[in-house]
C-alpha cells in the first residue's frame, strides 16, 4: 500500500513539472517576442506592459483550457479503448487471450510461468481489459482530478512565465528595461532547460541551451517584426 502510495506520488510530481515546464515556458517564449516587437515597434513602456500583461492572461486562460481539454480527450480515448477491448473479450475470449500470452511471451515469459500469468490476468475481465489496453495501445487511465490539477498548473506557469520578461519594465519604468528583460528571460529558459533535463533525461547543458535558443529566436522574431512595422509608420 505503502509503496502503490509512493509511485502514484512521483507520479503527480512527474505531471506536475511538466505542466509547470510547458506553461512556463509557453508563457514566457510568448510575452518575450510581444515585448521585443512593441519596443522595436516604438511602442511606450505603458503600452509594452499593457501588451505584455493582456497576452499573459489570454494565453494563461488558452493554455489552461488547452490542457483541460486534451487531457479529457486522453481520459476518453482511454475509455473508448477500454469499451472496445471489453467487447472483444466478450466476443472473443479466445483469440483476446492469445494477445495477453503473446504480449507477455514478447517480454519474456515462458513455460508454466507464462501460462500462469496468462491465468491470472484474464480471471476478472476488468483487469483484463484494462491489461489490454496499457500493453497492447500504450494508454495509462486518467483520473478525473488529474484534468482540473493540470489545467490550473498549467495556466499559473504559464502566468509565471509570462511575467518574467516584463518584471524589469515593472521595476525600471524605462526603456533601459529591455536589456534587463533579455538576461533574465535567457537565464530563466536556459535553467528551465537545464532543470528538464536533470529531472528527465538528457544532457543538462544541451537542453538549457535548447531552450534558450528557442526563446531569442522568439525574441528575434518579435524584434524584427516591429522594427518592420516602425519603419512603415
Amino acid at each position: 500500500m505503502t509503496k502503490h502510495l509512493l509511485l502514484e506520488s512521483q507520479h503527480v510530481q512527474r505531471n506536475n513539472l511538466r505542466d509547470l515546464i510547458l506553461g512556463g515556458q509557453d508563457g514566457l517564449v510568448n510575452v518575450l517576442g510581444i515585448v521585443f516587437g512593441v519596443s522595436s515597434a516604438g511602442g511606450s513602456v505603458q503600452v509594452i506592459l499593457a501588451a505584455g500583461l493582456a497576452a499573459t492572461f489570454a494565453e494563461a486562460v488558452s493554455m489552461g483550457a488547452v490542457a483541460y481539454t486534451s487531457t479529457l480527450s486522453m481520459r476518453d480515448y482511454y475509455l473508448k479503448e477500454l469499451s472496445l477491448e471489453k467487447n472483444e473479450i466478450k466476443q472473443v475470449p479466445n483469440e483476446e487471450r492469445e494477445e495477453i500470452r503473446k504480449i507477455y511471451k514478447d517480454k519474456g515469459f515462458s513455460g508454466k510461468l507464462l501460462e500462469e500469468v496468462v491465468d491470472q490476468l484474464t480471471k476478472d475481465k476488468q483487469s483484463w481489459a484494462e491489461t489490454m489496453v496499457t500493453d497492447e495501445h500504450k494508454l495509462e487511465p486518467i483520473d478525473t482530478k488529474d484534468v482540473l490539477r493540470s489545467s490550473i498548473v498549467v495556466g499559473a506557469s504559464t502566468i509565471g512565465g509570462s511575467l518574467i520578461p516584463l518584471l524589469p519594465y515593472l521595476i525600471l519604468g524605462s526603456h533601459q528595461a529591455v536589456y534587463f528583460t533579455l538576461v533574465l528571460s535567457a537565464i530563466a529558459l536556459f535553467l528551465v532547460g537545464f532543470y528538464q533535463a536533470k529531472s528527465y533525461i538528457g544532457s543538462p547543458l544541451k537542453k538549457g541551451l535548447q531552450m534558450l535558443l528557442i526563446g531569442m529566436g522568439a525574441a528575434i522574431i518579435g524584434f524584427a517584426v516591429g522594427k518592420i512595422f516602425n519603419a512603415k509608420m
